[in-house]
């Protein structure tokens, strides 16, 4: 059972972009131009940047980023395994993230208490 049709969700997300470009193609090149900025060396290489990608995406819970950066890692040659490998970095470190955060609750709570 899926979830989601993220294929059609791709398209959706591709054709907002070409219609939004539209109304601000400023908006769009300055984007273009930041996601293109990281690409120019290529020391990561494209399958290694798109693992990046979906970690950070999945971080930020963003569908779009995810069925993007999916198709993309994908197309560099990336496997379901590498892609789970990935996606168990975001978990950690969102549960190290969970952890700190809380760290700093209880620092809080102690400075309150007189």
């Amino acid at each position: 059972m899926s979830m989601l049709d993220w294929n059609a969700y791709l398209s959706q997300i591709k054709s907002g972009i070409t219609a939004f470009g539209k109304l601000s193609p400023g908006t769009i090149q300055g984007y273009v131009g930041l996601s293109s900025a990281g690409h120019k060396a290529n020391l990561l290489g494209a399958k290694t940047r798109e693992l990046i990608a979906l970690a950070v995406a999945v971080t930020l819970r963003c569908d779009g980023c995810i069925t993007t950066h999916t198709d993309a890692a994908l197309k560099a040659g990336a496997t379901r395994e590498e892609i789970a490998e990935a996606l168990g970095v975001a978990i950690s470190v969102n549960a190290g993230a969970a952890l700190v955060y809380s760290l700093r609750t209880l620092d809080a709570v102690e400075q309150r208490i007189p």
